[in-house]
């Protein structure tokens, strides 16, 4: 069994998206309810993060961005785009721990071969661009602990798999020109935000290191498996990862209120275990599993329960 951190704070609940929005303090309350309630929550090892410290939140999104950020969410605004990214006056401080927990991951992972770590945060990341909040989401979570991964542990090669329905822009945008991070990403398409056209490779030296596969409407696990087998198990193992990092939305699923992909509990796991080869087989067994989108109350806890075993198997 390999030693998988559960990365929570209870302050996560804090960020208050208002009535009816779906990226709500519920998700985390469900998955955690669910959790306890399985053998799985006694074999994880439980850790609680600290805030990120923003010289890493800015080695991703420019000081003015993050300072904006403060200032509107302190002020009292509600809104921080053209409106699905509601937020409170606890919405930074919120954002800053849940960067946090991917750093906390990266430190779970680092110390030792064969380690996991599932970052069970909120508000989720892969929308924001480096100076650009949207999609629910404030600071690139997945981004800040890539290159704190890579500044820190001074790792070369770092993986980030993209498995939410909707297509990571944010994460593409910052690493779109870089050849150290190779961006995976398997989407509902056409789709919000509009992005993720196979087209999308990157640009200069990074061009080659975006990797995008579009999946239409309807889609089932076994289109998913078809595009991990074509397209990205090749590329992977040609990139030869240091670390695996998922952005692991949970919104594909056949029950998700917000797009039109049939995925099951158990796709999650088939994904999570071929994610895992490639870890295993490059990157001493590391992977960081960021928590993204996932919006059926029922279906996330039972989809984050299948891909946290599969990990740890």
């Amino acid at each position: 069994m390999r030693t998988t951190g559960f990365i929570y704070h209870p302050d996560y609940l804090k960020h208050d998206t208002g009535i009816g929005h779906p990226e709500s303090p519920q998700r985390l309350e469900r998955l955690v309810q669910h959790l306890l309630s399985t053998p799985l929550w006694g074999q994880l090892t439980h850790l609680r993060p600290d805030p990120a410290p923003l010289e890493w939140v800015h080695s991703v999104h420019p000081e003015r961005y993050s300072a904006m950020i403060k200032v509107r969410c302190l002020g009292g605004e509600q809104v921080l785009d053209s409106g699905d990214t509601r937020v409170c006056r606890d919405s930074y401080d919120v954002a800053l721990l849940a960067a946090g927990g991917i750093l906390q991951g990266v430190d779970h992972v680092m110390a030792a071969k064969e380690r996991g770590a599932f970052c069970a945060v909120r508000p989720p990341g892969h929308h924001a661009e480096s100076s650009t909040a949207m999609g629910f989401c404030l600071f690139n979570n997945v981004g800040i602990g890539a290159r704190y991964a890579q500044r820190k542990y001074g790792l070369e090669r770092v993986a980030i798999i993209d498995w939410d329905v909707h297509h990571g822009n944010g994460t593409q945008e910052i690493f779109y020109d870089d050849n150290t991070v190779l961006y995976v990403s398997l989407h509902q398409y056409p789709f919000y935000p509009g992005t993720g056209a196979a087209s999308e490779r990157g640009t200069g030296k990074g061009e080659g290191f975006t990797l995008n596969c579009p999946m239409g409407a309807g889609s089932v696990e076994k289109d998913y498996v078809n595009a991990f087998q074509a397209k990205i198990l090749p590329a992977l193992h040609a990139f030869r990862p240091e670390l695996v990092m998922i952005s692991a939305g949970f919104d594909a699923h056949k029950d998700d209120p917000l797009a039109n992909i049939n995925l099951t509990e158990e796709s999650f796991a088939v994904m999570t275990g071929m994610v895992s080869e490639i870890s295993a087989k490059y990157a001493s067994g590391r992977i960081v599993s960021v928590l993204e989108g996932g919006y059926n109350l029922q279906a996330l806890p039972r989809s984050v329960e299948a891909h946290v075993k599969a990990m740890s198997g």
